[in-house]
């Protein structure tokens, strides 16, 4: 089997990855590219030993601690959420989360997120202790969760309120969650795609930043649909079903740009 054919399951995950890594789809989108010319221009340095999966992590982690990818976008054109990026001061998201969204959200065991970040067991056991303890001093806030599934919105609830966040609403429909995030205010939103009255919560959501500007962390049993990196796409995905550590790193790395937006403001 070629190389292009190994990778190609991965790559809808990478993205995902880059994404909450940068805050933004279109720089990680643009890492992503700037991986994949990499390894098309030297296949024969890809490190094919360690897996394809592991290999093209290995490689986009390299580029991105060593480089600055500058994508061929206008960036006043982009919605608030997408500028997000561009207000960052302190450049890459800390080497600790790196390591949490490697284990949590992609599923890499230690060993595995040693390879990549070329770090031993012990220290990635170190970093994620690091990035827990970030997340347990992060700032409170509401969270509006879109959800039309009892059992879903309950786990959620309960996750939201384990790491100290209040419920400020649970919505069904596109019509409840406008109405909840204008009456609310949330500062984060948990939104599934598919809704109760056949409503899309992409619909609610563009709706809801319409009127206010709030991090969007979106769930669905389809990522792969929102993360081909050919239109507007969510930057924060969960993918169903979830594991409740993949939560709560994605919401903690959405607060993490959100609040480092206001410490720019």
């Amino acid at each position: 089997m070629s190389l292009a054919s190994d990778l190609a399951p991965h790559l809808s995950y990478l993205r995902r990855y880059a994404r909450a890594l940068t805050g933004s789809q279109a720089h990680g989108d643009a890492y992503v590219r700037a991986c994949l010319e990499t390894i098309v221009a030297a296949p024969e340095e890809f490190p094919r030993e360690v897996g394809a999966k592991v290999g093209l992590y290995k490689v986009f982690h390299a580029i991105w601690m060593t480089s600055h990818v500058d994508a061929p976008i206008d960036v006043e054109s982009l919605p608030k959420p997408e500028q997000r990026f561009q207000s960052q001061i302190g450049g890459l998201t800390p080497l600790s989360r790196q390591v949490l969204l490697l284990t949590a959200m992609e599923g890499f065991g230690e060993n595995e997120a040693a390879e990549i970040v070329d770090l031993t067991p012990g220290e990635i056991g170190e970093l994620i202790e690091a990035a827990l303890a970030d997340v347990q001093s992060q700032s409170r806030t509401k969270v509006l969760i879109i959800e039309d599934e009892p059992a879903i919105s309950m786990d959620l609830a309960a996750l939201v309120g384990d790491l100290g966040h209040e419920v400020a609403a649970i919505a069904m429909t596109r019509q409840q969650a406008v109405k909840a995030a204008r009456e609310y205010k949330p500062g984060l939103v948990l939104a599934d795609i598919q809704l109760a009255d056949g409503s899309s919560g992409l619909d609610a959501v563009k709706d809801i930043l319409s009127q206010v500007d709030v991090p969007v962390i979106f769930i669905t049993a389809f990522p792969e649909r929102l993360l081909t990196g050919e239109r507007p796409e969510p930057t924060f995905l969960i993918t169903k079903p979830f594991d409740h550590r993949t939560v709560q790193a994605t919401i903690s790395q959405a607060l993490f740009f959100n609040t480092a937006d206001a410490l720019v403001a």
